[in-house]
């Protein structure tokens, strides 16, 4: 599977399950399993309940998904 066939979706982390899991309310209003992804425990960004995250899901399992990027307050991501 390549990266275009992901679906890419912003969420607030509702739940934190386990060291790596998630609990992410979709701004659809779906609510996914979601993991972080290598790069952020890579560089040991904390991610806490409440925090606006960008999440990849696959179109085979749309109840789980990576989380890939962690918003700041005020921040728009770029691409």
């Amino acid at each position: 599977m390549s990266k275009q066939d992901q679906i890419i979706a912003k969420g607030t982390i509702v739940e934190n399950l386990s060291r790596d899991n998630f609990r992410v309310t979709l701004d659809n209003g779906i609510t996914i399993l979601g993991t972080l992804s290598g790069r952020i425990r890579q560089h040991h960004i904390r991610v806490m309940v409440g925090d606006r995250v960008e999440v990849e899901i696959s179109p085979y399992d749309l109840t789980r998904g990576r989380i890939s990027f962690r918003y700041n307050k005020n921040e728009q991501r770029q691409k």
